[in-house]
């Protein structure tokens, strides 16, 4: 079977500036229209992906464990965890609301993590698997990512919106802040990721990522 034709087995640059395709002609080259530095791939790509990756790993323990926000009154105080809030939103009859928040907050930050995973450890090994389906698993994960902050908004709407002075108020904790981060680092490390690489054959040496 024939070897396909990859822009970089020909020597081709696509500019992720402009989109100028360009031939190489020095082993340093710059766009000629834009003059931005050009890259067969993304520079150092699966170092950051990676880096990004675990990072969320990390945080999102905290992020599930720690209260998102705190409310206190007169009468008492109280402190909710994404789970608490889910559960609270459930039992009172708000189950289509609970059923949006543990979507938002729990199961789509971590089946972003795990994509992003599948697809950093199958680009680093060069492993030709599914190759289309990993590709479209890659435009889900850039498509949902916006609205992995739900959880975020909706805390900031209730911090913004209940504040009645010395009588009630409701306002962000730790864990809030551990969400925000591990939805920003999955968003950094599907920016760093290079969807080219899930296409790269294993025999390819002149595709290396800081090319």
């Amino acid at each position: 079977m024939a070897k396909p034709f990859t822009a970089s087995a020909l020597r081709l640059f696509n500019c992720q500036q402009c989109g100028l395709l360009s031939k190489q002609i020095s082993q340093v080259q710059s766009c000629p229209r834009c003059q931005s530095r050009l890259h067969f791939r993304k520079p150092n790509s699966l170092q950051r992906t990676w880096a990004f990756i675990i990072a969320a790993y990390i945080l999102y323990i905290p992020a599930n464990l720690l209260p998102v926000m705190n409310t206190s009154s007169i009468l008492s105080s109280e402190k909710d965890t994404i789970l608490s809030g889910v559960f609270y939103l459930w039992t009172s009859g708000s189950w289509p609301l609970a059923i949006l928040v543990f979507a938002a907050s729990i199961t789509i930050p971590g089946l972003k993590l795990l994509i992003l995973t599948l697809l950093a450890w199958t680009a680093s090994k060069k492993k030709q698997w599914r190759n289309l389906e990993r590709a479209r698993l890659f435009r889900i994960v850039e498509f949902i990512g916006r609205w992995s902050m739900l959880d975020i908004f909706v805390t900031a709407m209730m911090v913004g919106l209940v504040r009645f002075g010395p009588i009630a108020s409701v306002t962000a904790g730790p864990g809030a802040i551990a969400f925000a981060l591990v939805v920003i680092c999955t968003m950094l490390a599907a920016l760093s990721f290079d969807p080219r690489l899930i296409w790269d054959l294993p025999s390819d040496e002149h595709d290396k990522e800081n090319d």
